[in-house]
Protein backbone atom coordinates (compact mmCIF):
# COMPACT_ATOMS: atom_id res chain seq x y z
CA UNK A 1 0.00 0.00 0.00
CA UNK A 2 1.46 3.37 -1.07
CA UNK A 3 1.81 6.07 1.60
CA UNK A 4 0.52 9.47 0.50
CA UNK A 5 0.93 12.56 2.69
CA UNK A 6 -1.29 15.66 2.69
CA UNK A 7 -0.04 18.88 4.27
CA UNK A 8 -2.72 20.89 6.03
CA UNK A 9 -3.19 23.59 8.61
CA UNK A 10 -4.53 22.41 11.96
CA UNK A 11 -7.66 24.55 12.24
CA UNK A 12 -11.00 22.70 12.32
CA UNK A 13 -11.96 24.03 8.89
CA UNK A 14 -8.58 23.20 7.33
CA UNK A 15 -8.76 19.69 8.79
CA UNK A 16 -12.31 19.25 7.47
CA UNK A 17 -11.10 20.22 4.01
CA UNK A 18 -8.05 17.95 4.15
CA UNK A 19 -10.14 15.05 5.47
CA UNK A 20 -12.60 15.50 2.58
CA UNK A 21 -9.73 15.24 0.09
CA UNK A 22 -8.28 12.27 2.01
CA UNK A 23 -11.57 10.36 1.90
CA UNK A 24 -12.04 11.09 -1.80
CA UNK A 25 -8.53 9.84 -2.58
CA UNK A 26 -8.95 6.68 -0.52
CA UNK A 27 -12.26 5.94 -2.22
CA UNK A 28 -10.89 6.55 -5.70
CA UNK A 29 -7.57 4.79 -5.01
CA UNK A 30 -8.05 1.94 -2.46
CA UNK A 31 -4.32 1.13 -2.64
CA UNK A 32 -3.41 4.50 -1.07
CA UNK A 33 -2.74 5.00 2.61
CA UNK A 34 -3.34 8.71 3.12
CA UNK A 35 -1.92 10.56 6.13
CA UNK A 36 -2.41 14.17 7.17
CA UNK A 37 0.64 16.27 8.05
CA UNK A 38 -0.60 19.05 10.34
CA UNK A 39 1.36 22.29 10.28
CA UNK A 40 0.98 25.69 11.90
CA UNK A 41 1.43 28.65 9.55
CA UNK A 42 2.50 32.19 10.32
CA UNK A 43 -1.09 33.29 9.83
CA UNK A 44 -2.17 30.82 12.53
CA UNK A 45 0.47 32.01 14.99
CA UNK A 46 -0.06 35.77 14.66
CA UNK A 47 -3.58 36.47 15.91
CA UNK A 48 -3.19 39.91 17.44
CA UNK A 49 -2.23 41.82 14.29
CA UNK A 50 -4.11 42.58 11.08
CA UNK A 51 -2.91 40.36 8.25
CA UNK A 52 -2.26 43.37 6.02
CA UNK A 53 0.28 44.60 8.58
CA UNK A 54 2.33 41.40 8.64
CA UNK A 55 2.49 40.62 4.93
CA UNK A 56 -0.87 39.24 3.84
CA UNK A 57 0.43 37.21 0.90
CA UNK A 58 1.07 33.56 1.64
CA UNK A 59 0.61 33.75 5.42
CA UNK A 60 -1.52 30.60 5.43
CA UNK A 61 0.36 28.55 2.83
CA UNK A 62 4.15 28.99 3.12
CA UNK A 63 4.81 26.25 5.67
CA UNK A 64 2.68 23.83 3.65
CA UNK A 65 4.59 24.73 0.50
CA UNK A 66 7.90 24.22 2.29
CA UNK A 67 6.75 20.71 3.25
CA UNK A 68 6.06 19.99 -0.42
CA UNK A 69 9.39 21.32 -1.59
CA UNK A 70 11.24 19.37 1.09
CA UNK A 71 9.45 16.13 0.20
CA UNK A 72 7.66 15.91 3.56
CA UNK A 73 4.27 15.93 1.82
CA UNK A 74 2.90 14.96 -1.60
CA UNK A 75 0.00 17.39 -1.64
CA UNK A 76 -1.07 20.58 0.16
CA UNK A 77 -4.74 21.47 0.59
CA UNK A 78 -5.51 25.19 0.70
CA UNK A 79 -8.55 27.42 0.69
CA UNK A 80 -8.14 28.97 -2.75
CA UNK A 81 -8.72 32.47 -1.37
CA UNK A 82 -5.48 32.09 0.65
CA UNK A 83 -3.30 31.08 -2.30
CA UNK A 84 -1.11 33.88 -3.73
CA UNK A 85 -1.33 34.33 -7.48
CA UNK A 86 2.41 33.63 -7.83
CA UNK A 87 3.46 30.19 -6.60
CA UNK A 88 7.00 29.24 -5.55
CA UNK A 89 9.23 27.82 -8.27
CA UNK A 90 8.66 24.09 -8.57
CA UNK A 91 5.05 24.10 -7.35
CA UNK A 92 1.76 24.16 -9.28
CA UNK A 93 -1.94 23.87 -8.61
CA UNK A 94 -2.77 20.31 -9.62
CA UNK A 95 -6.52 20.65 -9.15
CA UNK A 96 -9.20 23.09 -8.05
CA UNK A 97 -12.20 21.43 -6.46
CA UNK A 98 -15.87 22.13 -7.08
CA UNK A 99 -16.86 25.31 -5.31
CA UNK A 100 -19.01 25.38 -2.21
CA UNK A 101 -21.16 28.51 -1.80
CA UNK A 102 -18.70 31.36 -2.54
CA UNK A 103 -20.70 34.08 -0.80
CA UNK A 104 -20.25 35.73 2.58
CA UNK A 105 -22.66 35.28 5.46
CA UNK A 106 -24.06 37.57 8.14
CA UNK A 107 -24.04 36.07 11.64
CA UNK A 108 -25.91 38.11 14.24
CA UNK A 109 -28.00 37.59 17.35
CA UNK A 110 -30.72 39.95 16.11
CA UNK A 111 -30.13 41.31 12.60
CA UNK A 112 -31.55 39.44 9.63
CA UNK A 113 -30.02 41.87 7.11
CA UNK A 114 -27.26 44.47 7.01
CA UNK A 115 -29.97 47.14 7.14
CA UNK A 116 -31.29 45.69 10.42
CA UNK A 117 -28.03 46.40 12.23
CA UNK A 118 -28.43 49.24 14.73
CA UNK A 119 -26.85 52.64 14.09
CA UNK A 120 -23.14 52.41 14.91
CA UNK A 121 -23.26 48.64 15.20
CA UNK A 122 -19.99 46.83 15.92
CA UNK A 123 -19.26 44.26 13.19
CA UNK A 124 -16.38 41.81 13.41
CA UNK A 125 -14.13 41.09 10.43
CA UNK A 126 -10.42 41.28 9.68
CA UNK A 127 -10.99 41.27 5.92
CA UNK A 128 -10.29 44.62 4.30
CA UNK A 129 -12.46 43.51 1.38
CA UNK A 130 -15.43 42.95 3.69
CA UNK A 131 -14.69 46.13 5.63
CA UNK A 132 -14.74 48.27 2.50
CA UNK A 133 -18.00 46.82 1.23
CA UNK A 134 -19.69 47.12 4.63
CA UNK A 135 -18.66 50.76 5.03
CA UNK A 136 -19.73 51.60 1.50
CA UNK A 137 -23.28 50.62 2.44
CA UNK A 138 -23.20 51.51 6.14
CA UNK A 139 -20.58 54.22 6.92
CA UNK A 140 -21.88 54.33 10.49
CA UNK A 141 -20.67 50.82 11.33
CA UNK A 142 -17.71 50.23 13.62
CA UNK A 143 -15.46 47.54 12.16
CA UNK A 144 -13.81 45.40 14.85
CA UNK A 145 -10.83 43.22 13.83
CA UNK A 146 -11.55 39.56 14.59
CA UNK A 147 -8.94 36.88 13.83
CA UNK A 148 -8.78 33.15 14.49
CA UNK A 149 -10.71 30.10 13.37
CA UNK A 150 -14.46 30.08 12.78
CA UNK A 151 -15.36 28.91 16.30
CA UNK A 152 -13.16 31.51 17.97
CA UNK A 153 -14.66 34.30 15.89
CA UNK A 154 -18.17 33.20 16.81
CA UNK A 155 -17.13 33.05 20.47
CA UNK A 156 -15.58 36.52 20.18
CA UNK A 157 -18.90 37.87 18.93
CA UNK A 158 -20.61 36.67 22.10
CA UNK A 159 -17.80 37.55 24.51
CA UNK A 160 -17.27 41.11 23.27
CA UNK A 161 -20.89 41.88 22.46
CA UNK A 162 -20.43 42.38 18.75
CA UNK A 163 -23.63 43.02 16.82
CA UNK A 164 -22.49 40.72 14.02
CA UNK A 165 -19.59 39.01 12.31
CA UNK A 166 -19.13 38.37 8.60
CA UNK A 167 -17.78 34.93 7.65
CA UNK A 168 -17.50 32.81 4.52
CA UNK A 169 -20.68 30.80 4.03
CA UNK A 170 -18.61 27.85 2.80
CA UNK A 171 -16.70 27.53 6.06
CA UNK A 172 -19.84 27.68 8.19
CA UNK A 173 -21.58 25.07 6.06
CA UNK A 174 -18.58 22.73 5.98
CA UNK A 175 -18.33 22.82 9.77
CA UNK A 176 -22.03 22.12 10.24
CA UNK A 177 -22.69 25.66 11.45
CA UNK A 178 -25.06 26.69 8.70
CA UNK A 179 -27.79 27.31 11.29
CA UNK A 180 -25.78 30.28 12.60
CA UNK A 181 -26.24 32.12 9.29
CA UNK A 182 -28.85 34.85 9.49
CA UNK A 183 -28.41 35.89 5.87
CA UNK A 184 -26.35 34.80 2.89
CA UNK A 185 -25.13 38.07 1.39
CA UNK A 186 -25.73 38.27 -2.34
CA UNK A 187 -22.80 39.12 -4.60
CA UNK A 188 -24.50 42.47 -5.19
CA UNK A 189 -24.34 43.13 -1.42
CA UNK A 190 -20.81 41.78 -0.99
CA UNK A 191 -18.56 40.43 -3.71
CA UNK A 192 -16.50 37.48 -2.38
CA UNK A 193 -12.76 36.97 -2.20
CA UNK A 194 -10.94 35.58 -5.21
CA UNK A 195 -11.36 31.79 -5.18
CA UNK A 196 -13.62 31.78 -2.11
CA UNK A 197 -15.41 28.46 -1.58
CA UNK A 198 -12.98 26.37 -3.66
CA UNK A 199 -10.02 24.28 -2.54
CA UNK A 200 -6.64 24.43 -4.24
CA UNK A 201 -4.58 21.24 -4.36
CA UNK A 202 -0.92 22.19 -4.68
CA UNK A 203 1.75 19.71 -5.79
CA UNK A 204 5.33 19.60 -7.02
CA UNK A 205 5.56 20.56 -10.68
CA UNK A 206 7.53 17.43 -11.60
CA UNK A 207 5.24 15.02 -9.73
CA UNK A 208 3.27 13.51 -12.62
CA UNK A 209 2.10 10.60 -10.47
CA UNK A 210 0.36 12.82 -7.92
CA UNK A 211 -1.13 14.93 -10.70
CA UNK A 212 -2.70 11.80 -12.15
CA UNK A 213 -3.94 10.65 -8.72
CA UNK A 214 -5.78 13.91 -7.99
CA UNK A 215 -7.00 14.73 -11.50
CA UNK A 216 -10.51 13.42 -10.76
CA UNK A 217 -10.90 16.12 -8.08
CA UNK A 218 -10.49 18.98 -10.54
CA UNK A 219 -13.76 20.76 -11.41
CA UNK A 220 -13.36 22.51 -14.80
CA UNK A 221 -16.15 25.12 -14.36
CA UNK A 222 -14.68 26.19 -11.01
CA UNK A 223 -11.16 26.14 -12.45
CA UNK A 224 -12.22 28.44 -15.30
CA UNK A 225 -14.00 30.91 -13.00
CA UNK A 226 -11.11 30.99 -10.52
CA UNK A 227 -8.59 31.44 -13.33
CA UNK A 228 -10.38 34.63 -14.40
CA UNK A 229 -10.60 35.89 -10.82
CA UNK A 230 -6.91 35.26 -10.18
CA UNK A 231 -5.94 36.98 -13.44
CA UNK A 232 -7.91 40.03 -12.28
CA UNK A 233 -6.06 39.93 -8.94
CA UNK A 234 -2.66 39.34 -10.54
CA UNK A 235 -2.94 42.38 -12.80
CA UNK A 236 -3.89 44.51 -9.80
CA UNK A 237 -0.92 43.05 -7.87
CA UNK A 238 -3.21 42.29 -4.96
CA UNK A 239 -2.89 39.84 -2.10
CA UNK A 240 -5.51 38.24 0.10
CA UNK A 241 -5.57 41.31 2.37
CA UNK A 242 -6.24 44.00 -0.23
CA UNK A 243 -9.71 45.52 -0.79
CA UNK A 244 -10.16 43.65 -4.08
CA UNK A 245 -12.91 41.17 -4.92
CA UNK A 246 -14.01 39.22 -7.97
CA UNK A 247 -16.50 36.50 -8.84
CA UNK A 248 -16.69 34.48 -12.05
CA UNK A 249 -19.82 32.62 -13.14
CA UNK A 250 -19.85 30.11 -15.99
CA UNK A 251 -23.13 29.63 -17.88
CA UNK A 252 -23.52 27.67 -21.12
CA UNK A 253 -19.90 28.20 -22.12
CA UNK A 254 -19.93 31.91 -21.36
CA UNK A 255 -17.97 33.32 -18.43
CA UNK A 256 -19.22 36.41 -16.60
CA UNK A 257 -16.80 38.20 -14.29
CA UNK A 258 -17.52 40.95 -11.78
CA UNK A 259 -14.68 42.83 -10.11
CA UNK A 260 -14.37 45.34 -7.27
CA UNK A 261 -11.64 47.66 -5.93
CA UNK A 262 -12.24 50.09 -3.09
CA UNK A 263 -10.83 52.55 -0.61
CA UNK A 264 -10.65 50.98 2.86
CA UNK A 265 -13.53 53.13 4.12
CA UNK A 266 -15.74 52.41 1.10
CA UNK A 267 -15.77 56.09 0.13
CA UNK A 268 -14.59 55.37 -3.40
CA UNK A 269 -15.44 52.15 -5.20
CA UNK A 270 -14.67 50.87 -8.69
CA UNK A 271 -16.90 48.10 -10.02
CA UNK A 272 -16.54 46.42 -13.39
CA UNK A 273 -18.15 43.44 -15.10
CA UNK A 274 -17.82 41.78 -18.49
CA UNK A 275 -18.26 38.43 -20.24
CA UNK A 276 -16.22 36.27 -22.59
CA UNK A 277 -16.08 32.68 -23.89
CA UNK A 278 -14.90 30.26 -21.21
CA UNK A 279 -11.65 29.67 -23.12
CA UNK A 280 -10.70 33.32 -22.61
CA UNK A 281 -10.88 33.28 -18.80
CA UNK A 282 -7.45 34.77 -18.19
CA UNK A 283 -7.86 37.39 -20.91
CA UNK A 284 -11.18 38.41 -19.37
CA UNK A 285 -9.64 38.84 -15.93
CA UNK A 286 -6.77 40.92 -17.30
CA UNK A 287 -9.09 43.08 -19.43
CA UNK A 288 -11.43 43.76 -16.52
CA UNK A 289 -8.47 44.72 -14.32
CA UNK A 290 -7.19 47.16 -16.95
CA UNK A 291 -10.64 48.76 -17.14
CA UNK A 292 -10.73 49.07 -13.35
CA UNK A 293 -7.23 50.60 -13.27
CA UNK A 294 -8.19 53.16 -15.89
CA UNK A 295 -11.37 54.02 -13.98
CA UNK A 296 -9.72 54.93 -10.67
CA UNK A 297 -8.42 51.66 -9.20
CA UNK A 298 -4.81 52.64 -9.95
CA UNK A 299 -5.05 55.67 -7.64
CA UNK A 300 -6.83 53.69 -4.93
CA UNK A 301 -4.26 50.89 -4.92
CA UNK A 302 -1.29 53.25 -5.09
CA UNK A 303 -2.54 54.93 -1.92
CA UNK A 304 -3.27 51.60 -0.26
CA UNK A 305 0.17 50.13 -0.95
CA UNK A 306 2.00 53.29 0.11
CA UNK A 307 0.03 53.30 3.38
CA UNK A 308 0.52 49.61 4.23
CA UNK A 309 4.24 49.71 3.39
CA UNK A 310 4.72 52.49 5.93
CA UNK A 311 3.02 50.54 8.75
Amino acid sequence: MKLFKIATRGSPLALWQAEAVKKALETQHPDLEVQLVRLKTKGDRILDTALANVGGKGLFVKELEDALLEGKADLAVHSMKDVPVDLPKGLVLGAITEREDPRDALVSTYAATLEDLRLGARVGTSSLRRQAQLLEKRPDLEIVPVRGNVDSRLARMRATYLDAVILAAAGLKRLGLGDRIRRILSTEEMLPAIGQGALGLEIREDDAQTLELISFLNHPPTEIAVKAERAFLRRLEGGCQVPIAAKGTLTNGSLHLSGFVSELDGSRVVRKSDSAPSGDAEKLGLRLAEEALDDGAREILTRFYSTTESL
